[in-house]
C-alpha cells in the first residue's frame, strides 16, 4: 500500500519511497535538560526542558550542516507528518543504515509523528539535516 498520500512534508518523494514503506527525515534533535514527571493519576505529569542540538557545516562550502551527537539519549523531531485514517496501522522503525552505525529507536505503531527517543551508543554518530532516520511501514 502506497502511504505517501497520508504523509506531509516529504522532502524527496523518489528517495523516501524506493524501498519499502516510506522514509522519514530528521528535522530537529534536542537533549532533555530538565527532567519531566510522570504520577499514576496525571495530575502532577510536566514536560521535560528539550534543548535543541546545533547543527555544524562539515566543510564551509556546504549546503547543509550536520548534528554531532556523541553517545546517548536524544529525542527526534521529523520533517513529516502523518493524517493517516483510523483503520490503518503503521510501523516506525530505525532505517538499517542508521542502526548498523550505532544509533537506533524503538519500533513504535504510530497514527502521528511525534518525537521519537533516539539512543546512540559507542563513539557516536553523525547525522546531515534531512538524513532519512525512520521509515514507516503498513503492519
Amino acid at each position: 500500500m502506497n502511504i505517501a498520500p497520508f504523509v506531509d512534508g516529504i522532502v524527496h518523494d523518489p528517495t523516501q519511497t524506493e524501498g519499502r514503506g516510506l522514509d522519514v527525515t530528521v528535522a530537529e534533535i534536542h537533549r532533555v535538560a530538565e527532567p519531566g514527571r510522570v504520577d499514576f493519576g496525571g495530575g502532577e505529569l510536566n514536560a521535560a526542558t528539550l534543548e535543541p542540538i546545533e547543527t555544524e557545516k562539515r566543510n564551509p562550502d556546504d549546503d547543509y550542516e550536520w548534528w554531532y551527537l556523541d553517545a546517548g539519549q536524544y529525542l527526534v523531531e521529523y520533517n513529516e507528518s502523518l493524517s493517516a485514517p483510523d483503520d490503518l496501522t503503521l510501523a516506525l522503525q530505525t532505517r538499517d543504515s542508521v542502526r548498523a552505525r550505532g544509533a537506533f529507536h524503538p519500533t513504535l505503531y504510530v497514527d502521528a509523528l511525534d518525537v521519537v527517543p533516539l539512543s546512540v551508543g559507542g563513539e557516536g554518530i553523525r547525522l546531515k539535516e534531512n538524513a532519512r532516520l525512520s521509515t514507516l511501514l503498513v503492519h
